[in-house]
């Protein structure tokens, strides 16, 4: 209340949150953390980073919007890139559960983010943001009652990566996101995305020490290429 923030949402907010909140925190998080038991962070961060492609296939496939040359040249491109590095890494040995858990939850996240104006629609936008992040940890619980162990070994480094998860990506990230769409609108917001790959694969490099090989560094490039060329098609001219 002393942010302003209420939490009389519309019913469409209410739906949204509820669909915001399954799809990122309990199915994207919930599925990434669970398949890095099995494949590298930077690989599990190149498959997310296709969300835009994703969202822009959904578009086309579900809701029938149109795709210009450009844009399903960016859905070819993009989608050839990750299918390189799945080459790669298949060919590799990747652990195939892993690799499903990851692709499924990318197609979460592009669901949240088709959720994303309708939530941040009428504002109280501190108190979408957390409850959003309720809902998720209310649909994770039973399952990490019942398939996690109860006992935790506590270390510094432990507790520094969970404030860093629950405060950083978890509620400043979602925070910015919702903000920059309800402020440039979603399409212009997805155009940073065409970041992640890079980023990913070089947090992942240099903070985890995760080997990266030329055809990766190639699949990143062309994955790169695809979604930013998706994202400037779909950007209204000024």
């Amino acid at each position: 209340a002393a942010l302003g923030q209420k939490i009389r949402l519309t019913r469409g907010q209410w739906i949204s949150v509820v669909v915001f909140g399954i799809s990122q925190n309990a199915l994207y998080l919930g599925l990434n953390f669970v398949a890095m038991q099995w494949i590298e962070a930077g690989f599990a961060s190149i498959i997310a980073s296709t969300m835009p492609l994703i969202v822009a296939f959904l578009g086309w496939a579900v809701f029938r919007d149109k795709l210009t040359p450009l844009a399903f040249g960016g859905l070819v491109l993009g989608f050839a890139g990750v299918g390189l590095i799945m080459g790669t890494r298949i060919s590799g040995g990747v652990d195939l559960t892993g690799l499903v858990l990851c692709v499924i939850g990318a197609f979460a996240l592009a669901v949240a983010t088709l959720t994303v104006r309708t939530a941040s629609g009428g504002g109280n936008l501190l108190m979408i943001v957390g409850l959003q992040m309720l809902v998720g940890a209310l649909v994770l619980a039973p399952f990490g009652i019942v398939l996690e162990e109860h006992s935790v070994a506590w270390s510094w480094p432990l507790v520094a990566a969970f404030a860093y998860t629950t405060l950083v990506p978890g509620l400043a990230a979602t925070w910015v996101w919702f903000a920059l769409v309800g402020r440039i609108g979603p399409v212009r917001a997805s155009t940073y995305h065409f970041l992640n790959p890079f980023f990913g694969v070089s947090v992942a490099a240099l903070l985890l020490g995760e080997r990266l090989g030329a055809l990766d560094v190639v699949g990143v490039a062309i994955v790169t290429l695809g979604i930013l060329a998706v994202q400037i098609s779909r950007q209204k001219p000024v």
